[in-house]
């Protein structure tokens, strides 16, 4: 682990932030350079490393949130209290310890629940925001849409890659019920689902695949479903709603509840593309998210695409 004065200087960084009466180490990655971006990976639970994205490198210092629960951040005392409000609250204290009057937030799936909730808590401090393949809501309805789709997808595969008859299952699992190499089997065995076009490219994808990491504890929070939408056309932050078209769980109807309520919002929908775009399609994605941030003032025109 690198230690140093600069919160923003390369590498692996730990700070302690409060939460109820005790305290809890959050870790963040720092990498890259240009105006700083914080990015919040998806779950709840899985680990941040998928999430890393060189293309943005070129052009933003990209802080990488470890999420607490999940890695070598700390854990809650308390299961039942990863929530979207804890990550947003945690959120926050890593925002105070930058010590930077304004950020760029991304958040991707989860993490876009985590971001829309901090930008209706502390609109003040962001200077522009990017909800990746995420929802204003995460209802009865909305998991129904998401296995309905799967099994959409089950029946264009299962004749070529017969593994695929068991996603269903897996998807609607009780992960609160696994450790945590019950919850990275489970992802692991369904990523493919997650890309456009995964056995087309799988010598490409298979690394990934297999360093995809999942912690349990995060899915045992509780509350009520996740569900800002009445609240959406207070959020004025400058918003780039970016969704892959083939997105299973989060794709473009969704992103345009977010895009048609926000009042700031550019919406971007890359084609041939699942719930991975960084991924699948890194220069699109990093393309779109540059542009955007170029429109907004936050990105000087002379940064690398």
């Amino acid at each position: 682990m690198k230690h140093s004065s600069s919160p923003l200087s390369p590498g692996t960084h730990t700070i302690t932030v409060p939460h109820d009466t005790a305290h809890v180490e959050q870790r963040y990655h720092v990498a890259g350079s240009g105006p700083v971006c914080i990015a919040h990976s998806g779950g709840p639970g899985i680990g941040w490393e998928y999430l890393r994205m060189p293309a943005l490198e070129r052009s933003l210092t990209m802080v990488y949130i470890e999420p607490v629960g999940t890695g070598a951040s700390g854990r809650l005392p308390d299961p039942q209290d990863y929530s979207v409000t804890t990550y947003a609250r945690l959120l926050h204290h890593l925002v105070e310890h930058l010590a930077l009057p304004e950020v760029i937030l991304l958040g991707h799936s989860h993490g876009g629940f985590v971001a829309q909730q901090y930008a209706l808590d502390h609109p003040g401090r962001l200077a522009a925001m990017v909800l990746y393949d995420t929802s204003p809501v995460a209802d009865e309805q909305f998991w129904s849409a998401a296995v309905a789709a799967m099994q959409r997808f089950v029946d264009r595969h299962v004749d070529d890659h017969p593994e695929v008859a068991g996603y269903v299952a897996a998807l609607t699992a009780r992960l609160d019920l696994l450790d945590d190499d019950g919850t990275t089997a489970i992802l692991r065995k369904i990523m493919p689902a997650y890309l456009f076009d995964y056995w087309g490219r799988e010598e490409e994808f298979a690394p990934a695949r297999q360093s995809l990491r999942m912690y349990a504890a995060p899915t045992r929070g509780q509350g009520t479903p996740f569900d800002v939408r009445d609240a959406l056309p207070g959020i004025t932050t400058p918003a780039l709603v970016l969704a892959g078209r083939q997105d299973f769980i989060c794709g473009p109807r969704w992103a345009h509840l977010l895009h048609e309520a926000m009042p700031a919002a550019e919406l971007s929908i890359l084609d041939d593309t699942g719930h991975l775009g960084h991924i699948e399609r890194p220069a699109q994605f990093s393309a779109a998210v540059l542009a955007f941030l170029r429109g907004q003032g936050v990105l000087g025109s002379r940064q690398n695409p």
